[in-house]
């Protein structure tokens, strides 16, 4: 089944004024950019006067959805579902774009929804614009792009099924915090604080476990190289940041996909199993090790490729130690959002570490495997679950559901 496709400037108001001759003595909800998570849902409200809050911050109601422009805070997914504040008027940063829904003809949530995928960002993550470090989504990019629109039930419809979908993630994702914090405590306890090197490990270059010097990193293709147009529905997967995590998790379903034609010509940029992918912008440093179903795949713009000689260095006790002892590996520093400061080839390539045995990061990865294999016994169930209804998603914002 196919829909209209419609400018979203047709069915919402984008960044609308606030009325005038407002009441000014009524209490309004203040929503700082830290108070909205990057899973849609609202940290913290603070009530104001709204005479004394108009002034210098974003209108929104309490049925609007709020999306944060500014890079790291877009491409994370900073977003802020409909009707959570608890009262009818809300101010927040002026790193907010305000959506308003045509209640006639679009549902708010199916919109939350729209603009919370990742093909949504991995998008307005391309035509940002503005200095290093202060890039924003623009709103004519948002009035501007195009959205299927299926009739106003089905769009009821489906945002219903992408809620159960964000249950199983939440659920999906608190069991892996818990494996993640055992492993941590077993990591250190096993290899020590490499600032400290109790154990005595011999310090190497990341360099020399390269599967050799042309191989060994390669940054994503230039913007110019693979464009908007050039991405289909289906095809060989393009992974972007929305497939790595803080956490040095990998996700393995794609938002993105080329032909095979692209792919090859792109092939510079394949993806091996085993290959490490790194975020180098937006979030930066976030990483994960490809173990992928699918044979084909290539890296796109803004990550970096690691390729080792995993009989010497295995990904996986890499990623654990970059994750679990952040900013204490070869001087790398992060801020105060857990990601690394800067990274490119150079610092990956000059990066110092203790060494540990292959035997030893062999033990770990014994380890590594066990709880994982506990972990996904046990969520079998929801990740199926989580599969389909991601698939869904992929087909009804692609107006091929």
């Amino acid at each position: 089944m196919s829909w209209p496709v419609v400018q979203l400037s047709d069915v919402a108001q984008i960044n609308p004024r606030l009325p005038k001759n407002i009441d000014g003595s009524q209490i309004v909800s203040f929503v700082a950019m830290a108070s909205a998570g990057e899973d849609g849902m609202l940290l913290n409200e603070e009530p104001r006067i709204l005479a004394e809050t108009k002034k210098g911050f974003t209108y929104f109601e309490r049925g609007d959805v709020l999306l944060a422009k500014i890079t790291p805070c877009f491409e994370n997914g900073k977003c802020l579902r409909p009707g959570q504040i608890s009262n009818q008027i809300g101010f927040g940063s002026t790193e907010f774009h305000v959506l308003r829904a045509n209640a006639e003809l679009l549902d708010a949530d199916y919109l939350f929804y729209m603009i919370w995928s990742k093909q949504f960002r991995f998008l307005g993550e391309k035509s940002m614009s503005g200095a290093a470090g202060q890039k924003r989504v623009s709103a004519d990019f948002l009035k501007s792009f195009q959205i299927p629109l299926p009739p106003l039930e089905e769009q009821k419809r489906i945002a219903t099924i992408l809620d159960k979908a964000d249950t199983i993630r939440r659920k999906r994702q608190q069991a892996i915090q818990l494996a993640d914090e055992f492993l941590r405590a077993v990591f250190l306890d096993m290899f020590g604080d490499p600032v400290i090197n109790p154990k005595g490990f011999e310090i190497r270059k990341l360099s020399d476990f390269f599967i050799d010097n042309k191989n060994g990193t390669k940054c994503g293709p230039f913007g110019s190289a693979l464009k908007k147009q050039e991405y289909t529905e289906s095809g060989i997967p393009v992974w972007s940041m929305d497939n790595i995590s803080l956490s040095g998790d990998f996700d393995c379903a794609p938002a993105l996909w080329v032909s095979e034609e692209k792919f090859e010509e792109l092939n510079s940029y394949s993806v091996l199993p085993g290959d490490v992918i790194i975020s180098r912008a937006g979030t930066v440093g976030k990483m994960g090790v490809v173990r992928s179903h699918y044979e084909k795949s290539l890296i796109s713009t803004n990550l970096i490729r690691v390729r080792f000689n995993e009989h010497r260095l295995i990904p996986e006790y890499f990623v654990s130690l970059m994750t679990y002892c952040k900013g204490r590996v070869g001087r790398l520093k992060t801020g105060p959002d857990g990601a690394f400061t800067h990274m490119n080839t150079g610092i990956l390539s000059s990066l110092t570490f203790p060494y540990p045995p292959v035997d030893l990061q062999k033990r770990f990865m014994e380890y590594r495997r066990k709880v994982i294999s506990i972990l996904d016994s046990s969520l079998e169930y929801e990740h199926e679950g989580l599969f389909a209804l991601q698939s869904i998603s992929r087909k009804a914002f692609s107006g091929t559901l």
